[in-house]
C-alpha cells in the first residue's frame, strides 16, 4: 500500500476478538458463523486483503475453542488473560505485538460488514501524524447531504507516531476513545457508508448482519 507521495505504508491490523459475547448470549462473537467460516477468520482476512502487511488477532474468552475452529495460520494470535477488564487490555496487547514502526489499523471482530475496500480506503487517505477513522451515515436521521450525520466507527488507523500517546490513555473498555475525545483535531473521519452500515453485532436482532 502506498501513499500519494509513493511512500511505502507499513500497517499492522489488530482484530479485537477477546470478548465473551455476553449480551448476545451465543458465546464468543469470534465464533459466529459468517459465510461458511468463523467471523474472526473473515475479519482478519479482510484486514490482510485490504492492505495490512501483518495482522494480530487478540483472543480471550474461549481462546482455545476459537483457535481450534478458525483457520488463523496466516495471522499472528495473542491471548489476553485479562480480557474481562475490557477491550482496552486487548488493544494494549495487540499494540505490543505489532512491529514498533508500523501504523495500527484496529478492527472489531463483530463488524461483519467490513470490506477490504474500506480498509484500503483508510490506508490510502491516511496522513502522517494523524488518526484516520471510518465513519458511517446514521440510518435513523434524514440525509442532509454529503458528510452529514456521520458517526465515527471502526476500523481506526492510528499513525505510528501516535501509538505511545494513545496507549497511555487506554483504560477499561474505552479503547482509544479517551484520546480521540481529547484530540479531535488529530482525527480524520472518512465516509465509508457506501461499503457498509458499520454496525456491530451486539443484540440478537442484529444477527441478520451475518447474511
Amino acid at each position: 500500500m502506498t501513499t500519494g507521495s509513493g511512500q511505502t505504508r507499513r500497517t499492522t491490523g489488530i482484530v479485537l476478538a477477546a470478548g465473551a459475547g455476553t449480551r448476545l448470549g451465543l458465546g464468543p462473537k469470534a465464533l459466529l458463523p459468517y459465510r461458511g467460516r468463523p467471523l474472526v477468520e473473515a475479519i482478519a482476512g479482510t484486514l490482510f486483503d485490504g492492505g495490512c502487511r501483518d495482522v494480530v488477532v487478540v483472543l480471550g474468552a474461549g481462546a482455545a475453542e476459537v483457535a481450534a475452529a478458525a483457520d488463523l495460520g496466516r495471522f499472528r494470535t495473542a491471548v489476553n488473560p485479562d480480557w474481562l477488564s475490557g477491550m482496552g487490555s486487548s488493544f494494549l496487547l495487540g499494540e505490543k505485538k505489532a512491529d514498533p514502526a508500523d501504523h495500527l489499523l484496529v478492527a472489531l471482530v463483530d463488524q461483519p460488514g467490513l470490506t477490504p475496500e474500506t480498509v484500503a480506503r483508510l490506508l490510502a487517505v491516511h496522513r502522517p501524524g494523524r488518526i484516520t477513522a471510518a465513519a458511517y451515515r446514521r440510518r435513523d436521521l434524514p440525509d442532509g447531504g454529503p458528510g452529514s450525520h456521520l458517526q465515527r466507527g471502526h476500523p481506526l488507523l492510528i499513525d505510528s507516531s501516535l501509538r505511545a500517546a494513545v496507549a497511555a490513555t487506554v483504560t477499561g473498555d474505552a479503547g482509544a476513545r479517551g484520546f480521540l475525545r481529547a484530540h479531535p483535531e488529530l482525527v480524520d473521519e472518512v465516509d465509508c457508508s457506501d461499503q457498509s452500515t458499520g454496525e456491530d453485532i451486539d443484540t440478537p436482532d442484529q444477527l441478520g448482519l451475518l447474511q
